[in-house]
């Protein structure tokens, strides 16, 4: 997805979500300005030798810590700190060059200056540019004059002053005009982005030098893959206490991306996941509560900061303005009205139901199996209880009572569901397939496990599909693989987010148990997974038997578009027997009739109608800084091109027992039941 040209600080983003405790950043605003030069703390040297020992003999990928990589660290961190090129000038980046090649060294000795020496010079820039935010704000914009940002990436340091005074000046005029078109009036729209930049101003004031130190680290460690970080001790005790957190009020993990509080994670069972319009990625505008008659604009508050308009007590109201990942930067954002909650771990548990409809004269009933995550009660498993809550067995029951209703065919939909336990998606494949293999986990030292299904019962014997979606990720991709490959079921849907690797956390602590100080936690990439066919699920995912229609690609959104990502590749099948339940010429056919109804089912037609207009509206790579000309471009967006009715889900409760599958509101889900239905009358 194209760069866009907004005001970025660096953030501290541990395993996709910013760490707050409300620190490392939160406390600091309590802390004072550390206007004294920063340097690193005496355990930062021994730590950050033993990161790069530790990354550049047992990270899975076998990377060596040389030149190659020194670069690649040098761009990281220089680039945490401005990635859109507003703050350095060509003359600060060529003062650090001498760098480029020496990182590996320093790092492997422990030496981390040149992390300090850089955020001393950013500190500097980044307090002269805010001095001139209040002036480029009196002396106001023109939004009559015809003017255009490009939003492309940056491909060069800029050279002198003016020209990073011309680039604010748009950044500044295209902030005022969105403010502008949402009503504020000019008083209002100077007071917003003063406090905007206030806020920024203090933070970086306030900035420590372990924070300084997790940017270096967290540097190194995305150069290896981008599922690989370092945790400083206070956003490893902060990552626990979110662990909890976050399971009140919406049900969400935030971090701070290109000037918006972005969603990283839509927990399971909770407010935002029920509302069937949020999705990792999508970015937050305003915030307003139950009986607000405003918006909050956010844009480029810190995330701790909007944490605390979006959480709430239990049983409150809010509400949400939302641009979805897929939307551009004009789309008029989405209203997302949520009650908070507390998630339970019922409200995460597989759901059923049975829709009933008429298919070439004859009336079937499909049993539709919703599972939001692959979930096990770990700590009921430890005590030893034997009743405890699991995907398995919460499948199994609606598998049992679908046998006492008849059903003629089963669903089982896992989009947006981002994984979970793995021996949960080993062992529900196993209720559709006989003994055998089920996923392949090759470890650092390239010996390989093989995971199988020891259980010869099939539960469910019937027609079976397998619905997934961009959001659809590791554990989800097991499973849906092992359907495929086995040729079970159809799968059907979107590719998937293709994250096929295997991550634990490593407390350094161990390692130099002599040191006083608190040490942080690194996330190391240790295992990779495969399909029983030898396939990886790293990186290209699971690709559908029959391809909806999606508004993302790979290179926008998904496994292959992170930086770093390790490659797919293959190992040795398994000795597995496919099924054959599904053939490649039932397939074909199923395909034909799916291509048929892409010109002749009106909700399949708009829904791809819109989905074009979104990858079209993406593909500009500017936007207009004249007043009327944006009220245009966001007009001619409108609500139709929001996630909520690209992805049309409803909850099972509001659909209302249908007759016919055009009844059903859900695009996804409709085509699924006919194409189950095809497959239960004989296609192919």
């Amino acid at each position: 997805m194209k760069k866009i040209i907004l005001l970025v600080l660096p953030v501290l983003v541990v395993l996709g979500f910013v760490a707050v405790k409300p620190s490392t950043l939160g406390s600091m605003l309590s802390a004072g300005d550390t206007t004294k030069i920063l340097a690193p703390s005496p355990e930062h040297y021994s730590e950050a030798a033993l990161v790069s020992a530790i990354l550049n003999q047992h990270h899975y990928s076998k990377i060596k810590l040389d030149d190659s990589l020194s670069a690649e660290i040098f761009d990281n961190f220089i680039n945490s700190f401005d990635n859109f090129h507003i703050y350095f000038l060509e003359s600060d980046i060529n003062s650090f060059e001498g760098y480029r090649y020496q990182l590996d060294d320093h790092l492997k000795e422990g030496n981390v200056d040149f992390a300090y020496e850089v955020y001393k010079v950013f500190r500097s820039r980044f307090m002269e540019r805010m001095e001139r935010i209040n002036p480029m704000l009196a002396v106001g914009f023109d939004f009559g004059k015809k003017e255009i940002m490009d939003l492309s990436p940056p491909d060069k340091w800029l050279a002198t002053e003016e020209e990073i005074e011309e680039e604010w000046r748009l950044l500044l005029k295209s902030q005022a005009l969105n403010l502008k078109l949402a009503g504020k009036d000019s008083a209002s729209i100077i007071e917003t982005v003063e406090k905007r930049y206030e806020r920024y101003k203090k933070v970086i004031s306030q900035y420590k030098s372990e924070d300084i130190f997790q940017l270096y680290m967290n540097s190194l460690a995305s150069s290896f893959d981008p599922h690989t970080s370092y945790f400083s001790p206070i956003s490893a005790e902060n990552f626990e206490i979110g662990m909890s957190l976050s399971l009140e009020g919406i049900g969400a993990r935030l971090f701070s991306q290109n000037d918006y509080v972005t969603f990283s994670e839509i927990l399971p069972g909770g407010p935002a996941f029920k509302s069937k319009k949020l999705n990792a990625g999508d970015r937050i505008v305003a915030v307003a509560q139950e009986n607000d008659t405003t918006f909050v604009n956010i844009v480029g508050w810190r995330t701790d900061d909007a944490v605390q308009l979006i959480r709430g007590a239990k049983g409150t109201t809010v509400r949400l303005q939302v641009l979805p990942a897929e939307a551009s930067l004009t789309s008029k954002p989405i209203e997302v009205k949520m009650v908070r909650d507390k998630i339970k771990l019922e409200d995460q548990a597989a759901s059923q139901e049975i829709i009933p409809f008429e298919f070439k004269n004859k009336n079937y009933k499909i049993g539709v199996i919703t599972i939001p995550s692959f979930y096990r009660n770990f700590e009921a498993v430890r005590n030893g209880e034997e009743d405890f809550k699991s995907t398995k067995k919460d499948v199994l029951k609606i598998l049992e009572d679908f046998n006492v209703a008849g059903v003629d065919g089963v669903i089982v939909d896992l989009r947006r569901n981002g994984g979970g336990s793995l021996q949960e998606a080993v062992e529900l494949t196993g209720l559709f397939i006989p003994e055998g293999p089920v996923v392949q986990v090759r470890n650092a030292d390239n010996s390989v496990e093989i995971l199988t299904d020891p259980d010869s019962d099939i539960r469910y014997d019937g027609p079976l599909a397998v619905v997934i979606n961009r959001f659809s990720a590791s554990a989800s991709e097991i499973f849906a693989a092992a359907i495929q490959d086995y040729k079970r079921g159809i799968v059907v849907g979107e590719q998937t987010y293709g994250k096929g690797t295997v991550q634990s956390l490593i407390d350094l602590k161990r390692f130099l148990p002599e040191e006083k100080a608190k040490l942080g936690q690194l996330k190391l990439t240790l295992a990779k997974f495969y399909r029983v066919n030898g396939s990886s699920t790293q990186h290209l995912g699971v690709s559908p038997d029959i391809q909806m229609p999606s508004p993302f690609s790979a290179e926008e959104y998904g496994e292959s578009s992170q930086p770093n990502a390790l490659p797919w590749d293959q190992i040795a099948p398994t000795d597995y027997i496919a099924s054959n339940y599904v053939s490649e010429n039932q397939i074909n056919a199923l395909n034909k009739s799916y291509q048929k109804r892409t010109e002749t089912d009106e909700g399949l037609v708009e829904l791809i109608k819109n989905i074009e207009e979104i990858k079209n509206e993406r593909e500009v790579n500017s936007i207009s800084l004249n007043e009327e000309e944006r009220r245009k471009e966001m007009e001619g967006v409108g609500e139709e091109g929001s996630s909520s009715d690209l992805s049309a889900e409803i909850e099972s409760e509001e659909i209302p027992e249908p007759e016919k599958p055009d009844e059903i509101n859900d695009v996804y889900l409709k085509q699924s039941i006919y194409l189950i239905a095809e497959l239960i009358s004989g296609v192919g």
